[in-house]
């Protein structure tokens, strides 16, 4: 190897891959059980809704999915921005972006679990 090589990711590979498989399957388990619940035949009201969201496992479990959401989003996104856009400056701008956005989804999911 040169030893003037220039190195310009931070060993993201099998790490990020490996979040991607592990937040796609928790988004995929936590779909499954959304979709059972509204398959059940019962009628969805506001209130079994909210009797559903009572529960502070299925708080939690959205909690997951939302930062899986977010886990997975980030990833992608980042990925897309580092192959796409070449000016350093600008990249880094738009991952500031992003970021301050997804932290604001996942701020805002809270909002509305807890309150």
């Amino acid at each position: 190897m040169s030893a003037d090589r220039i190195v310009t990711g931070a060993h993201y590979g099998l790490r990020d891959w490996l979040a991607q498989r592990i937040t796609a399957a928790i988004m995929a388990v936590y779909t499954v059980i959304v979709v059972t619940v509204l398959l059940s035949g019962h009628p969805i009201t506001y209130g079994v809704w909210r009797d559903l969201f009572s529960h502070g496992w299925m708080r939690v479990a959205t909690l997951l999915f939302a930062a899986s959401l977010a886990w997975h989003a980030w990833v992608g996104i980042r990925d897309v921005l580092m192959d796409y856009i070449q000016p350093t400056g600008l990249r880094l701008a738009l991952e500031v972006l992003v970021l301050l956005t997804i932290a604001g989804y996942v701020g805002w999911a809270i909002q509305i679990l807890w309150s």
